[in-house]
């Protein structure tokens, strides 16, 4: 896969370096996956989520974070949309 919106993954992880590791684990596994279908997906992320849109949310560090990205599964792209706590995720979603 082709992952874009790398600075965002990048600023996340400078601002929370206890998800680093994590991050790059991602980063490895998603460049060289070929997902089509989301239970692609879930066979790697078993807590994953899937929301309408193509949207996925990844639990990071056993939940203490959330990662959210878009998969366009026809071209192979992922795009990362957002990064942040678990809780930032809660108030950010309750206000939409």
């Amino acid at each position: 896969m082709r992952i874009v919106g790398r600075d965002k993954l990048d600023e996340f992880a400078g601002a929370h370096p206890d998800a680093r590791s994590w991050i790059e684990n991602w980063l490895a596994v998603t460049e060289a996956a070929q997902w089509r279908t989301p239970q692609e997906i879930k066979a790697l992320h078993s807590s994953a989520s899937f929301l309408p849109e193509r949207l996925v949310i990844f639990n990071v560090k056993g939940n203490h974070y959330r990662l959210e990205v878009q998969v366009a599964y026809n071209t192979g792209l992922v795009i990362v949309r957002w990064a942040g706590t678990h809780a930032e995720y809660t108030k950010r979603n309750t206000e939409k």
